[in-house]
């Protein structure tokens, strides 16, 4: 990474908001989501605002947990991953895409990892009759052509952040490099790190293999047991997810999960019961299901975090104008 430490974190927002390496951060960002936008509706997706509550949210949350709201006298969420709803929006169009924010009370312990927010955006992709692959290229290409913009039209905000532009030399082309989850626990605990071959590859592991790399590079095939109800089993490799994860470089972790959607009534009510989940809470999801909600894949890609590694800040928070880190009262 291009920073060793981040300024402390601001008593008040006019304290953050002012520093020039804020500002800078920001216009990169603004830039971004521009180049998203362009980038997406250039190639026929539909832009949709998502739903800030419902009456259920994405139980598959990596141990955060859900904020519940008084709706007229209804239990509520906060939307911790608007999923089900880009299934839903699938009936409408045949790809859409959302600027969704995202609300997660996120452990403790995460405060430490420059990686957590209790609060962020995400961009939300989802692609009617598409599979795996075929959100995965998206991912790539969507995420080249971001940096890309950046590189071209910000120059003087990377060289103020001291984001050395050549970083991205392999990341422009694409191409994103591949490997499958067996493959990156063996690595890991050939490295003396104990990953859980069963579940997903925790936020250490993660950083671990993120920095032995220069570019991008997908993880795929989780096993079942690590993921939501809604990633698709492979038929196939029973036990395998048709799943994946896109980690960045130079130890920044994971940009974006992205999977094949599970669309059957009769395997997500299953699914749900092995997760733990109760299906009598999906009502409304379960009820679209059996009427049929198109077959789909998608991902979503944390927007703060992307931020963070563009413009190379060492905290997330950083990449937010109002950070919300767990744990820590903010405005």
């Amino acid at each position: 990474m291009t920073s060793t430490s981040s300024p402390a974190f601001p008593t008040s927002p006019d304290q953050h908001l002012t520093r020039e390496a804020t500002r800078a951060t920001l216009r990169v960002q603004s830039r971004m989501l521009a180049a998203t936008r362009a980038f997406l509706t250039a190639r026929g997706f539909q832009e949709l605002l998502p739903p800030v509550v419902g009456p259920v949210t994405d139980p598959g949350i990596r141990g955060s947990k859900q904020v519940d709201v008084d709706f007229y006298g209804h239990k509520y969420k906060l939307m911790t991953s608007a999923i089900l709803y880009k299934q839903a929006s699938l009936l409408a169009f045949d790809k859409i895409f959302y600027i969704a924010p995202n609300v997660r009370l996120e452990p403790l312990e995460t405060a430490v990892t420059h990686r957590h927010l209790a609060e962020f955006h995400q961009i939300d992709v989802e692609i009617r009759d598409a599979r795996r692959e075929d959100a995965m290229e998206t991912a790539e290409e969507l995420v080249a052509h971001v940096v890309a913009e950046v590189v071209r039209e910000q120059p003087g905000d990377l060289e103020l952040l001291g984001r050395d532009a050549d970083a991205f030399r392999e990341v422009v082309q694409g191409a994103f490099a591949r490997t499958t989850h067996r493959e990156a626990t063996a690595d890991l605990l050939a490295l003396g790190h104990p990953q859980d071959a069963g579940a997903e590859i925790d936020w250490q592991g993660e950083e671990i293999i993120s920095a032995k790399s220069s570019r991008p590079f997908f993880v795929v095939d989780y096993p079942k047991g690590s993921r939501g109800f809604y990633d698709r089993e492979d038929l196939a490799n029973p036990g395998v997810l048709r799943n994946f994860d896109l980690i960045a470089p130079e130890g920044y972790g994971e940009l974006a999960s992205g999977s094949e959607r599970e669309h059957d009534y009769a395997a997500l009510v299953t699914r749900m019961r092995e997760t733990g989940e109760n299906p009598a809470k999906y009502g409304w999801y379960l009820d679209l299901a059996r009427r049929g909600i198109p077959a789909s894949s998608g991902f979503g890609i944390g927007l703060e975090r992307f931020t963070r590694y563009v413009t190379g800040r060492t905290a997330v928070w950083e990449a937010s104008a109002y950070p919300k880190v767990p744990g820590v009262v903010s405005a």
